[in-house]
């Protein structure tokens, strides 16, 4: 699998190096396939949203509770977080900025690094994504984990851990970040 991911990230860059004379263009099944991942992954996050109105929780605030009360002792540092919930470091600093004034997370200093900051779950941040859980959980199961069988939602998974790999290759600074 480290030499397909490899290969994707030679050969983006080699495309990009070379610049693209002829696009691949994507065939009617390619095309429906990848609109129908695109719009079913922008309509989950709308479903997961709506899910959550009425809590006071935004989704990306919610997980980055839920993040946080899976870590050990309940805290993790902002970049560790940042890369949990797929979130740039600032906009994660927003959310967390947001739920500190909520008074559910707290943000400090790590004593032994002068630059690296801690974010850890209060009591009030700990009661509230358990409250949250089994809603939220609810949602998932609706929107979709119900829509496919157990073998199909696993090798999702398996085919969604390539993407996020190869994807993680195109925009890490080691990467081609020149799309």
């Amino acid at each position: 699998m480290a030499n397909e991911h490899d290969a994707t990230a030679r050969g983006l860059s080699a495309t990009l190096e070379e610049g693209v004379s002829t696009p691949r263009w994507l065939d009617d099944d390619e095309q429906r396939a990848w609109r129908a991942c695109l719009r079913g992954y922008r309509s989950l996050i709308v479903a997961m949203e709506t899910g959550l109105t009425g809590t006071g929780v935004r989704l990306a605030e919610y997980e980055a509770l839920s993040m946080l009360s899976e870590a050990p002792g309940e805290r993790l540092r902002m970049s560790a977080l940042a890369e949990l919930v797929v979130q740039s470091r600032s906009r994660l600093t927003h959310a967390v900025k947001r739920l500190e004034g909520m008074g559910l997370v707290q943000r400090s200093r790590i004593a032994h690094d002068g630059r690296g900051v801690e974010v850890s779950l209060t009591r009030a941040g700990l009661h509230l994504v358990q409250e949250l859980a089994p809603l939220h959980i609810e949602t998932v199961r609706l929107a979709f984990l119900d829509q496919m069988s157990r073998e199909e939602l696993l090798v999702m998974g398996t085919r969604m851990e390539r993407v996020m790999e190869a994807a993680a290759s195109i925009s890490s600074p080691e990467g081609t970040r020149a799309l």
